[in-house]
């Protein structure tokens, strides 16, 4: 019996040693460093792949980023895309691996382009007079998925399970019926969250699309967002695990409102509630969780500024006037944030 006290002394131990090691925080500054900048350029999406390569596409077909660099601190535009006199407006971007990428444009035709060092090919068009695509991510190398606008009675759901070279488009009848003009906003290329098998899409309509496993099959789940206008809905939403999401929007012609605009789920999306009601953020066009932060700490961000959670986005802080679109995180402490004009390095300080 001491033995086997002993032995349950030293787990306990270990466990509050291991519960010992995450310290909260509160971020107090960010320290800013332009890395592009270019008044003709806007940028809505970006991705770091498990190498720390940035890579990002523009509204006028630029693709570009610092996987041609040893450096990570030095990016430019390496080509512009330009198929049958068409430029794209790319607000879509996904790298599966670190040789491949993927880029969609909105508008009609849609055009989603497989990208790798030596060439750029179209791989799915879409002539739908009412094509409009607004976020795409990847489960793994192989399998990957874009949501858009709806366009006959449901939402536009394309996958690839061949590593991007065809893309599918689900049947309204393999989806939840839609609302009337249901969408998504492609304002951060972050209206999809992806665990594991588990998949959440975000609409202007205030629901939450989820599928379990990897977009074969669906259900949808009401929020309390705000949604009563076209401008209104969820712009962004983020999981840090299978049950705990958050999203955020709002109206960006009202960009000072914050009643209902921020929405938290502890059940994988279900059910959700209101928090910081009447409170800043106000408008934001992209969430994120911070990595390796237990899920408590949130940044928020769009062209009214950038706000910080630590406490799960119960309450906020205002961190810059700073304006942006779009960010994604390298580490903790680390993320590049995209929008009107530049790409940035951020650096969250204590």
């Amino acid at each position: 019996m001491k033995q086997i006290a002993f032995v349950l002394l030293v787990i306990v131990f270990f466990s509050c040693k291991q519960e010992d090691k995450f310290v909260s925080r509160d971020i107090s500054s960010i320290e800013f460093n332009h890395l592009l900048e270019d008044s003709l350029l806007n940028v809505r999406a970006v991705e770091i792949d498990e190498k720390g390569v940035l890579s990002f596409t523009a509204s006028n077909g630029d693709i570009g980023g610092n996987s041609f660099y040893s450096s990570g601190e030095q990016i430019e535009v390496r080509s512009k895309v330009k198929n049958d006199s068409l430029i794209p407006n790319f607000r879509s971007l996904a790298i599966p691996n670190n040789q491949i990428g993927f880029a969609l444009g909105i508008g009609s035709p849609a055009q989603l382009f497989k990208i790798d060092i030596e060439s750029i090919k179209l791989v799915y068009q879409e002539n739908h007079p009412k094509a409009f695509y607004d976020s795409m991510d990847f489960w793994n190398d192989e399998e990957g998925i874009a949501i858009g606008d709806s366009t006959d009675g449901c939402l536009s759901v394309i996958i690839t399970r061949d590593g991007g070279n065809t893309w599918n488009k689900l049947l309204c009848e393999d989806l939840p019926k839609g609302t009337e003009n249901e969408g998504a906003f492609a304002a951060s290329d972050t209206n999809i969250a992806i665990v594991g098998d588990k998949t959440w899409v975000a609409t202007t309509a205030g629901r939450v699309y989820y599928s379990p496993d990897k977009g074969k099959t669906w259900d949808v789940f009401e929020t309390p967002i705000v949604k009563e206008k076209e401008t209104e809905g969820i712009y962004s939403i983020d999981f840090y695990d299978e049950l705990n999401g958050f999203a955020i929007g709002g109206d960006y012609t009202k960009p000072d409102d914050n009643a209902a605009n921020k929405i938290r789920t502890s059940d994988g999306g279900k059910t959700w509630e209101l928090v910081a009601q009447n409170k800043n953020p106000n408008y934001r066009s992209c969430v994120q969780y911070i990595p390796n932060r237990k899920g408590k700490e949130l940044i928020a961000i769009g062209f009214k500024g950038i706000d910080y959670s630590n406490d799960s986005g119960t309450t906020w802080k205002h961190l810059s006037d700073e304006g942006f679109y779009t960010i994604r995180f390298l580490n903790d402490s680390v993320a590049y944030a995209a929008g009107a004009g530049r790409i940035s390095k951020l650096t969250f300080r204590e």
